[in-house]
C-alpha cells in the first residue's frame, strides 16, 4: 500500500473516529507517517484534547492493513483505559485491556490476543512486572507487536509531576523489541527537562533534531475554551458556601477536586445536602462505584464528581463544562493537566481555583512519602539478601518503612536491576546498585520549586493561562485574552451569609468512627513477638469515635493548631469540649460507658487528663484514672505495623488500682486520647486493659489520621 492510499485510509478511520468533518492536523499525519511508513520513534508533547489518542488508533489500523502484529498501549488508570477501548471501537480497532479489575477476563483475553482477535491491548505499567505476564505473555507480545504506545509518557520522569516507578520498566521491553518496531509515546504535561528525560528512560536519546533519532512533535498548549480564574475566600466554610452559591452558574457538569480523600466526602456531603446531585470519586472508592460514577458524569447524571487526582489522566468528555478545585495542587503543570479535562468539545468551560490555607500542610506531608535515605534501602537490599524471598508483608517487619513507601522502594530498585519480583514475593538479584542521593536531592529542590510556582500562579497579576505555559516550556505562550486578570471580570469573591452558615453548619458537625485494629502485622516473630492471626474477641476494642480528622476541611485546621509539633500543651479549649460533647451524645453505642480512663501521654498529658476529667464530669462518670507510661521505654516509633507494635511494647501498663476498679465495673470503659495515628496504640492498651478485666473498650480521640 502506497502513501498515498494510507492516507486516504486514515482520513477514512478518522472520520469513523470524530465525524464526517474531521481533518488530520499536520502533525498527526507526521507521526503516523513515521510510525507505519519509517517505523520510527515518536514523542508527540501536545495540550488535552489535540488528539493524541488519534495517532495511535489510526497508526495501529494502517499497521494492521500492512499485517503487522498487535498494538501495545501501556495507559496508567482505569479511567483512561475505559475511554480508550471505547474510542478505539469508534475507530473501528478491536481493543481489550488487562488490568486490576478485570482479573478473571485475563486468560481469554491473552488468548483472543494470540489468535489476532485484539487489535490493541492496553495494560497497565504493572502489569509489566506481574511474575506470570511478563514471564509467560510479555515475551510473544513483545515478539509479535507492531506497535508500542506509552501513553501518559510523563509518567516515566520523576522530574514529571505523576512519576510511578513501574513505567521505568519500559526501558526493558524497548530493549527486547524486535528492531524496526515503532514507539510513540505521548503526554500533554511535559516540560523541557522532562521531556529529555522521557526520551531518556525510553532508550530513545540523542539529539531530538536528527532525523535518525527521534522524531519529536511539540505544538502549543493553548487551551482557548478554557477561562481561568482564581477566587480568595478566608476560610473553609466560605469555600464551601461559595461553592454552593456558584455551581448552579457553571456550564454542564464537571469535576471538583479536592487534595484528600476526606475532603472528597465533606464537600460531597454538604453538597448534597444543598440540593446537588454529586458524588465523591478516590483511590479508595469501589472499582464498580468508581465505574457508575464515571458514567454518570458522562451522561450528565450527575452535576460534578468530587474527586482527588484518581481522576485524571484520559478521562475524556468532550462537553465538560468545569473543573473547580478546592484547594491547590503542588505543581503548576499537575494543575494544567487536571484542567484539561474541561473545554475539549465545547466553546467555553471554566476552571476555578479556591485556594485554602491548609494546601501547603497538605504538600508538605505528600512531600514527606520522597524516598527514603540510603541506610533504609541497604537495610531492605540486606533482608532480602540474607532470607532470600520475602513478600512485601513479611519484608515489612525488618525494616522502618509503611507499606505504600515500601512497595515504592521496592519497584525503583526492581527497576534498577537490584531486585526481581517473583511469584512468592521479591528476591535480592545480587547486581550492585548505587544510591543517587544528588539525583533525589535534585528532585526534592524541584519540588519545593513547584510549590513557590503555584503560589506565584495564585498571586500573578498576569494571564494566568500564559503562566502555566511558561511553567511548561511552551515557547508559544502569550496572554490568552480570557482568564480573570486578562478580562478584569472574574468571578466574585462575595458569599452569601445563609451559604456560609449551612457550610459552618456542616463542617462543625463532628465525629467520625475509629476502626482499632482485628488482625495482628504478618512476621512478628521476626521481632521476637510470637502473635499472628486475628485478635480473639475477648482481647479487641470496639469501634471508637474522633472528633474529626487531621485533614478534614472543617476541623482539621483546628486540630492541627491543638495538636502541632510546636503547640503548646494545654487544657482542653471550650469549642472542642462541645464538640466531644456532641460526639459523645450522636454515639448510639450498645452499653453506655461505666467509666473514663486515660491513655497516658508523653507529649500533651495535660491535654488528655483535662479532657478525661470533663467528659468524666459531664457524663457523670466515675474517673478511673489513668493508664500508666513506663518511664523506662523510649518513645514509640516505628513506620509501619509491625514496627509499631514492636515499639509498643512494655510502653504503657495498667496500675494497680485502676485493675481493681475495671475488675468492678459493668459496662464499657471510655478511652480517651489526644489522636490515632496508625490506630495500633489504642488497639494494643484496649487489649491490656480487656486482658485485665475491662467488659468492653471504647476508644475516644480528638483527632484522627485516617
Amino acid at each position: 500500500m502506497d502513501e498515498h492510499a494510507l492516507r486516504e485510509l486514515a482520513d477514512e478511520r478518522l472520520r469513523a473516529l470524530a465525524g464526517p468533518d474531521a481533518e488530520l492536523r499536520d502533525d498527526q499525519w507526521h507521526a503516523i507517517h513515521a510510525l507505519v511508513l519509517e517505523r520510527r520513534r515518536a514523542l508527540v508533547v501536545q495540550r488535552t484534547g489535540w488528539g493524541k489518542s488519534a495517532v495511535y488508533f489510526l497508526a495501529t489500523a494502517l499497521l494492521r492493513e500492512l499485517g503487522e502484529g498487535p498494538t501495545v498501549i501501556v495507559s496508567p488508570l482505569l479511567a483512561l483505559m475505559r475511554n480508550q477501548v471505547a474510542a478505539a471501537e469508534a475507530a473501528g480497532v478491536r481493543a481489550a485491556s488487562i488490568n486490576s479489575a478485570n482479573q478473571q477476563q485475563w486468560a481469554d483475553i491473552e488468548e483472543q490476543v494470540a489468535v489476532g482477535d485484539v487489535d490493541v491491548l492496553l495494560v497497565s505499567p504493572e502489569r509489566l512486572n506481574n511474575p506470570d505476564f511478563r514471564d509467560n505473555v510479555l515475551p510473544e507480545l513483545t515478539h509479535s507487536a507492531g506497535l508500542l504506545v506509552v501513553d501518559e509518557a510523563h509518567c516515566i520522569s520523576d522530574w514529571g509531576h505523576d512519576f510511578r516507578p513501574d513505567y521505568r520498566r519500559l526501558r526493558t521491553l524497548l530493549r527486547e523489541l524486535p528492531e524496526g518496531v515503532p514507539v510513540l509515546a505521548t503526554t500533554a504535561t511535559a516540560n523541557d527537562r522532562v521531556v529529555q528525560d522521557v526520551a531518556d528512560q525510553l532508550g530513545v536519546g540523542g539529539e531530538f533534531s536528527d532525523p535518525q533519532q527521534t522524531l519529536v512533535l511539540r505544538g502549543t498548549l493553548d487551551r482557548e475554551s478554557l477561562r481561568l480564574g482564581v477566587v480568595r475566600l478566608p476560610t473553609a466554610q466560605a469555600r464551601l458556601g461559595w461553592l454552593a452559591g456558584n455551581l448552579g452558574e457553571l456550564p454542564g457538569s464537571g469535576i471538583i477536586y479536592t487534595l484528600t480523600v476526606a475532603a472528597t466526602d465533606e464537600v460531597s456531603a454538604f453538597l448534597r445536602d444543598q440540593g446537588f446531585e454529586v458524588t465523591s470519586y478516590s483511590g479508595r472508592t469501589d472499582p464498580e462505584e468508581r465505574q457508575r460514577a464515571e458514567d454518570d458524569l458522562l451522561a450528565n447524571r450527575v452535576k460534578a464528581l468530587v474527586a482527588t487526582s484518581a481522576l485524571g489522566m484520559g478521562f475524556d468528555k468532550p462537553d465538560l463544562g468545569f473543573v473547580v478545585h478546592m484547594g491547590a495542587p503542588s505543581s503548576p503543570i499537575a494543575y494544567y493537566q487536571q484542567i484539561g479535562r474541561a473545554g475539549r468539545g465545547v466553546r467555553r468551560a471554566e476552571a476555578l481555583l479556591l485556594p485554602g490555607p491548609e494546601d501547603q500542610d497538605i504538600w508538605k506531608y505528600f512531600a514527606s512519602l520522597a524516598f527514603p535515605p540510603e541506610s533504609t534501602v541497604r537495610r531492605i537490599l540486606d533482608a532480602l539478601s540474607e532470607a532470600g524471598t520475602l513478600s512485601t508483608a513479611a519484608l515489612e517487619p525488618r525494616v522502618e518503612l509503611g507499606r505504600s513507601r515500601l512497595e515504592m522502594v521496592l519497584k525503583v530498585l526492581d527497576v534498577d536491576g537490584a531486585v526481581r519480583r517473583v511469584k512468592s514475593g521479591w528476591e535480592a538479584t545480587g547486581e550492585p546498585w548505587d544510591y543517587d542521593a544528588e539525583r533525589y536531592e535534585r528532585i526534592a529542590a524541584e519540588r519545593a520549586t513547584e510549590q513557590q510556582a503555584m503560589l506565584d500562579y495564585l498571586d500573578t497579576t498576569g494571564c494566568r493561562m500564559e503562566f502555566l505555559r511558561k511553567q511548561l516550556d511552551d515557547p508559544h505562550a502569550e496572554p490568552c485574552g480570557r482568564c480573570d486578570n486578562c478580562t478584569g471580570s472574574g468571578r466574585s469573591a462575595e458569599v452569601d451569609e445563609s451559604s456560609v452558615q449551612r457550610a459552618q453548619e456542616r463542617l462543625n458537625r463532628p465525629g467520625v468512627e475509629l476502626n482499632p485494629r482485628k488482625m495482628w502485622p504478618t512476621g512478628m516473630d521476626v521481632l521476637g513477638i510470637p502473635v499472628s492471626g486475628r485478635f480473639p474477641a475477648g482481647e479487641r476494642a470496639e469501634q471508637g469515635r474522633a472528633v474529626g480528622r487531621l485533614t478534614d476541611i472543617g476541623w482539621g485546621n483546628r486540630l492541627r493548631e491543638l495538636l502541632g509539633a510546636n503547640s503548646p500543651d494545654q487544657d482542653l479549649p471550650d469549642d472542642l469540649f462541645q464538640a466531644c460533647v456532641q460526639v459523645l451524645a450522636a454515639w448510639e453505642w450498645e452499653r453506655r460507658p461505666a467509666g473514663v480512663l486515660a491513655l497516658g501521654s508523653r507529649t500533651r498529658p495535660r491535654l488528655v487528663r483535662s479532657l478525661a476529667e470533663r467528659l468524666s464530669t459531664v457524663g457523670r462518670l466515675p474517673l478511673l484514672g489513668e493508664v500508666a507510661t513506663n518511664p523506662e521505654t523510649t518513645p514509640v516509633h516505628g513506620t509501619n505495623s509491625a514496627q509499631r507494635v514492636a515499639a509498643l511494647r512494655g510502653q504503657f501498663k495498667v496500675p494497680e488500682d485502676v485493675s481493681a476498679k475495671l475488675a468492678g465495673l459493668d459496662g464499657p470503659v471510655l478511652l480517651v486520647d489526644d489522636y490515632a495515628d496508625t490506630g495500633w496504640t489504642i488497639t494494643i492498651v484496649a487489649r491490656t486493659l480487656r486482658l485485665a478485666g475491662a467488659p468492653a473498650v471504647l476508644p475516644f480521640t480528638l483527632a484522627t489520621t485516617a
